[in-house]
């Protein structure tokens, strides 16, 4: 199943306290309980300004429904074509 990288633009996400984080989870993980096994938060990272999530998904517009129904910003959505690691560089 592809997998996605979602930018969502939040300002000053870096701030947000451990609560907040929670309560954000919490929903995140209730619309995808809702829309069922097909797809699925692997992770996310938070910066200053942006989190960066982590999708398995069978299309991006089921990311784009699962950001609709969370009420979570979707700025950008790219699909995953490989991922190298440090081992990629090993004969």
């Amino acid at each position: 199943m592809p997998k996605y990288v979602i930018e969502r633009e939040i300002p000053d996400a870096g701030k947000l306290s451990a609560e907040e984080l929670q309560g954000i989870s919490q929903k995140s993980c209730g619309v995808l309980q809702d829309m069922g096994p097909q797809i699925q938060w692997v992770e996310s990272f938070v910066t200053d300004d942006k989190v960066y999530c982590v999708y398995v998904a069978p299309n991006e517009d089921a990311v784009k429904e699962h950001a609709e129904k969370g009420g979570f910003p979707a700025n950008r959505i790219s699909e995953v074509k490989t991922v190298i690691d440090p081992t990629t560089a090993e004969d």
